[in-house]
């Protein structure tokens, strides 16, 4: 296995968790809101940015790319900008063709948010017959920051180390954080918001959880 520059991105369903724990009784009708919205976010990708696997409510995706390669950074920054406009369509289109549904999976879809996480580093790529596994410590600290201090529901998280590259996002407001992870150590990210949450930004951070 040779180590591979990467861009790393997790797109995951904010309130996935909640939407199936409320809605136990209308399990298959959320399970397939869930699959659709995903499904829609996949098909924005482009090469190099590959599907990896999806992890429940979440969709791991990744280009390989050279070390300090600034356009493709921003090529994936810029993909996944379309994510969130792929993802917001789909959740209307889903309301409304469900609308006659009374069951809480089926009212509740516009609650849903989505989130995305990006990183660069370096990664082994281990080929198990068709299917391609991801390993290495920037693998594991991409989930490690989804679990983080942000309180807006939508947003996209960079890592210094990508956002070095790929710089701000247009037509977001941005701040400045950092994460603290056992293991790990500090690491320092930069949000991106949809410039309608600017107005919010005083209240950005929410209490410490927990580290995992």
């Amino acid at each position: 296995m040779e180590p591979k520059h990467v861009a790393l991105v997790i797109a995951d369903i904010g309130g996935y968790t909640r939407f199936i724990r409320l809605h136990k009784t209308a399990l298959l009708h959320a399970q397939e809101i869930i699959s659709q919205l995903l499904e829609a976010i996949i098909d924005r990708a482009s090469s190099p940015l590959t599907l990896n696997k999806l992890e429940g409510d979440a969709a791991l995706l990744f280009a390989e790319m050279e070390d300090a390669d600034a356009a493709a950074a921003r090529d994936v920054a810029r993909q996944v900008t379309a994510f969130f406009a792929a993802f917001n369509a789909k959740a209307r289109e889903l309301s409304g063709s469900r609308a006659g549904c009374p069951c809480d999976a089926c009212q509740h879809i516009l609650d849903l948010r989505l989130k995305a996480v990006l990183h660069h580093g370096v990664v082994a790529i281990r080929k198990v017959r068709q299917f391609e596994e991801l390993t290495g410590e920037d693998v594991i600290l991409l989930h490690r920051l989804l679990k983080n201090h942000v309180s807006k529901p939508e947003y996209i998280l960079m890592s210094a180390s990508f956002h070095r590259l790929a710089g701000d996002i247009p037509g977001y407001h941005n701040e400045k954080g950092e994460e603290t992870y056992d293991a790990l150590g500090r690491i320092d990210t930069v949000i991106h918001f949809p410039v309608a949450s600017a107005a919010d930004s005083s209240n950005l951070r929410a209490p410490a959880r927990s580290e995992l």
